[in-house]
């Protein structure tokens, strides 16, 4: 019966092979291969070849790190396919099986179908398979039941993906099989979808672990998925050469792997390496926006130690401190949908009025808005109305000619509106500029000119930013404030959320940290970092700059603990830190023991005698470990983000190898 059967296959893979019935044409292709290139027979019964032990040592020795990678990813990939009837195999390049896992009770089964340890199931040795096939064709694929070329492999269904190295050379191969008769061919898409991703976390880690001595730089469209596995990795050396790159990360290039090798970053973004390099962080947690030379833009990190960008001034001017790398952080959902709208219009010349608290950072906004412009090359010259006085403003301004009034420069003054020329001003408190100037910045932007004091008209091009913390409409009603002004300035009115009601507070913390440390490195103990989320911060991102500027000053270790800050930050944390301690021991598995370590999960030495760091650490180990290294499931029970679940195991040392 069962001779019958093979012989009834192998008449069909003769049919289709030779092109005289329609097929899945990679199918076709492949059972093509096996009768003219590799002269296989699909009705032989042949047993499988296995590699004698030691080969499979030395196998496995040179993939060791894969091997590691992948045992925590093939686990879960086996949990979430709900185990049973299901083998997660990983091979090498050659198709030879490294390693395998399947339920106690099934090893059996699938043996005897052929997936032993060390069983070489290259397409030139068995035929059409989901391993043997993916290594030829070189990209994910199913291969159901009759599919295979092999009459005796017509009860397998195997969905496969292949895995790269970070120079595009296949590395391996992820396979999910089946022996169950009642598998549909429907039913493995959601199967191949899980294999793919799968292998791409794989990848992933591999590309981080092979270039951890190396700069990385990390790429997304958005912002949120910058740590995830579709992210674009690029490696490079300390000249900005890239050495490697992921297929995500040519993708969001538009190139191909030897368009990038060796080249410089500039050549693919906007800005000098050494703006790049002064971006960097140890761990690359900081997130921020970068434009392609073509104008797009990606969010991106860089795991690196900062260095200070190089600035260079024209010899023929006098020696000037650059201003201050514009930054901004962006992590923030609504934050975000408003900086796009914001450059979006801006790019329109439709003036912005930004509203929010004091401190809130409305001036970083403006200044990131304008370096995401056309403009980003142009002057952006920012002026506080309220800081101003009243007398000096109009010529602060609009500037004046040499000796128009007394006490005036003989060479006379250019105006902030003059000095923006080509670029932007920002108006900052525009709500304490005095009416007699609000007639005349009126009429600037209705004539595009200024007059400075005592001088003729002279043309100008600036886009105007407006901001206040003050109620605009308030003061149009009070008399206080022209009402044709407010609705010239206001053309898009973004209201910038103040920290306690920031989404990513967490990340602006350690933006700032970052930026405020200047390379130095300086690293929030658990309970110091909890009181710096939990404090209110009434003044906003400028007090928690300022308060940070000052724990990075005083910091004379590389930590900062909770009893370097400010008094009224710790009174305001107690409570909150003694609910956060209540909440760890509730989280630990009571279940598991405390020195219990994961599968495959290798731990740095730990030398910190802390003992909130060590709780914390140790509740880490005993999540990762009850949830098997399933770093979703555990970002999830933590109800943290996946990045920032990467901060917590880099800074404890925690690493899977």
């Amino acid at each position: 019966m069962q001779s019958n059967l093979f012989s009834r296959h192998a008449q069909q893979v003769h049919t289709v092979a030779r092109g005289e019935a329609g097929s899945d044409p990679s199918i076709a292709r492949s059972w093509l291969r096996c009768l003219d290139d590799y002269h296989l027979d699909p009705s032989v019964i042949e047993a499988p070849v296995v590699l004698e032990h030691g080969r499979l040592l030395e196998s496995r020795e040179r993939l060791r790190q894969v091997l590691k990678i992948a045992d925590n990813e093939m686990n879960s990939l086996h949990q979430q396919l709900s185990g049973a009837g299901h083998a997660v195999l990983l091979t090498d390049a050659r198709g030879v099986i490294l390693n395998c896992v399947t339920a106690p009770s099934e090893r059996r089964n699938f043996e005897r179908a052929g997936l032993w340890l060390g069983a070489d199931w290259s397409e030139a040795r068995e035929g059409t398979n989901g391993i043997g096939t993916c290594l030829v064709e070189r990209q994910a694929l199913t291969i159901h039941q009759n599919e295979h070329f092999r009459g005796r492999h017509t009860g397998l269904t195997c969905s496969a993906s292949p895995v790269f190295d970070p120079h595009g050379e296949l590395l391996a191969v992820l396979d999910v099989s089946s022996a169950r008769p009642d598998v549909s061919r429907q039913s493995q898409f959601h199967t191949m979808a899980l294999v793919n991703l799968s292998a791409k976390m794989i990848e992933s880690c591999y590309f981080l672990r092979h270039f951890e001595q190396q700069w990385l730089l990390r790429i997304h469209v958005q912002a949120e998925s910058v740590g995830q596995f579709s992210e674009g990795l690029l490696a490079f050396d300390g000249d900005g050469r890239i050495c490697a790159a992921n297929q995500s990360a040519l993708n969001l290039l538009g190139t191909i792997r030897g368009g990038v090798l060796g080249k410089p970053l500039e050549m693919f973004f906007a800005c000098s390496h050494d703006e790049l390099f002064s971006r960097a962080t140890p761990g690359g947690s900081t997130v921020w926006p970068l434009h392609t030379r073509d104008g797009r833009q990606v969010f991106a990190s860089l795991r690196g130690q900062a260095r200070a960008p190089l600035w260079t001034v024209p010899a023929s001017l006098p020696q000037a401190r650059p201003a201050a790398e514009p930054g901004i952080c962006l992590l923030d959902p609504a934050l975000q949908h408003d900086f796009h709208r914001a450059v979006r219009v801006f790019e329109r010349d439709v003036p912005l009025l930004l509203c929010g608290e004091t401190g809130c950072g409305k001036e970083a906004f403006a200044q990131a808005v304008h370096q995401a412009s056309q403009r980003r090359g142009k002057p952006f010259v920012a002026v506080n109305c309220a800081s101003i006085p009243e007398s000096l403003i109009e010529s602060e301004l609009f500037g004046y000619r040499g000796g128009s009034f007394t006490g005036a420069r003989k060479e006379g003054m250019r105006g902030k509106l003059l000095q923006a020329d080509g670029g932007t001003l920002l108006l900052d408190e525009i709500g304490d500029m005095p009416l007699a100037l609000q007639t005349r910045l009126l009429r600037v932007l209705e004539e595009r000119q200024v007059v400075p004091i005592g001088g003729e008209p002279q043309a100008v091009d600036v886009r105007i930013v407006s901001a206040t913390h003050r109620d605009l409409l308030e003061r149009v009603e009070q008399g206080s404030f022209r009402e044709d002004l407010y609705y010239r300035l206001n053309g898009l009115e973004v209201a910038l959320p103040s920290v306690r009601e920031r989404s990513d507070k967490e990340a602006l913390l350690d933006f700032l940290l970052h930026q405020e440390a200047q390379g130095q490195v300086v690293h929030l103990a658990p309970e110091a970092r909890q009181a710096l989320l939990t404090f209110a911060w009434p003044g906003n991102v400028r007090q928690m700059r300022n308060v940070l500027r000052t724990l990075v000053a005083l910091c004379e270790g590389t930590f900062i603990e909770l009893a370097d800050l400010p008094a009224i930050i710790r009174s305001d944390a107690a409570p909150a830190g003694a609910a956060l301690c209540r909440e760890r021991a509730a989280q630990r598995p009571q279940d598991l023991t405390s020195d219990a370590q994961p599968a495959g999960a290798a731990v740095q030495p730990f030398r910190d005698t802390r003992p909130l760091l060590h709780a914390e650490r140790q509740a880490l180990m005993d999540i990762l470990e009850a949830k098997h290294w399933h770093l979703t499931r555990v970002a999830e029970h933590l109800g943290i983000s996946r990045n920032t679940l990467y901060r917590k195991l880099r800074k404890h040392g925690i690493s899977r190898v």
